[in-house]
């Protein structure tokens, strides 16, 4: 079986070393073979020396994809892939050693299975604040840490893997392109290319399977470990529900949904208040719901021809 690692990249070339080595690292199944594609997309950084580093010690492909925007460079990546499977991993990852293994098991244990996904575990760089450990189990997907458990569970639209750690079979993937609205491009937060793509599979009917052993740790750089990245992140994840959702039947202010309006400011007033008052278990729900709601206001477009939007709740 040929298997496709696939990372894209963008001006992080110090983080895409330290994948590339822990994939070095692994140990392969003798049934296994593989190729590693690293997607550059458009780096500005020192990413080719950082790719060409690796070319005797990994069996390494590269491109370049000009169109910036993380569902482009997945779509090249599609394009360009050999294996039978694409495995997705972020270019802040660091995969343990029998990761790789887990998903070739899994791939020939539930064969009728499409898609995969596995358990990352954020990795913070120095010891994180105090706030941010109390904070933690309300905001954690902002850091990508998912954990379904011990147990091979089938993966339903309500417990999905991240885009960091997942794999998808390659006839399946490219029935389903990743859509350019949606990933990150450039400075924009926007997220859930890989919850889209998902999402269209189990509703053309695939099914998926958790795997326990896909373990990766996930890089979090002291520079994310603060209050203005996660109002960034859920921010990009209002944006992204603006996108995957039209908005209609409901009264408008602004050419926004009044109800939008009233979230944003009910949970923006709470966060204010509680953040000097409470502890970071409690204001961090607020400051999450907050910036989803603004960051709908933000891209919100109305279709009245369709209802099919409901206030947020959470976030990707």
């Amino acid at each position: 079986m040929l298997v496709t690692v696939a990372i894209c990249t963008r001006n992080r070339c110090i983080t895409l070393e330290r994948t590339l080595a822990s994939l070095a690292a692994i140990a392969l199944p003798p049934s296994l073979s593989w190729e590693v594609l690293v997607v550059d997309n458009d780096s500005e950084d020192d990413t080719a020396k950082s790719i060409a580093r690796f070319a005797d010690a990994l069996p390494l492909r590269a491109l370049v994809e000009s169109n910036i925007g993380l569902s482009h460079a997945r779509n090249a990546a599609i394009a360009a892939a050999r294996g039978e499977y694409i495995v997705w991993i972020d270019d802040d990852v660091l995969v343990d050693a029998d990761w790789l293994g887990a998903y070739h098991h899994a791939f020939r244990a539930w064969p009728d299975a499409a898609f995969f996904g596995g358990p990352i575990a954020p990795e913070f760089e120095g010891t994180p604040p105090r706030w941010l450990e109390l904070a933690l189990p309300h905001v954690a997907n902002a850091f990508a840490s998912l954990d379904f458990g011990n147990t091979p569970i089938p993966l339903t639209v309500d417990a999905l893997p991240f885009g960091a750690n997942f794999a998808v079979r390659a006839r399946e993937q490219r029935r389903c392109a990743f859509d350019p609205a949606l990933g990150r491009r450039g400075d924009l937060m926007y997220a859930g290319e890989e919850w889209a793509v998902l999402q269209k599979l189990l509703a053309a009917g695939a099914t998926g399977r958790w795997v326990p052993g896909a373990r990766v740790g996930h890089m979090i750089p002291a520079s994310r470990q603060s209050v203005e990245y996660l109002r960034r992140y859920y921010t990009g994840n209002g944006m992204s529900l603006a996108r995957t959702r039209k908005i209609s039947g409901e009264k408008m202010l602004f050419g926004r949904p009044r109800w939008a309006w009233r979230e944003a400011v009910l949970q923006e007033l709470a966060y204010r208040v509680r953040r000097f008052s409470s502890s970071a278990d409690v204001w961090s729900v607020h400051l999450r719901r907050a910036s989803i709601a603004w960051g709908l206001l933000r891209s919100a477009v109305h279709d009245e021809n369709d209802h099919s939007i409901s206030p947020p709740a959470g976030g990707r």
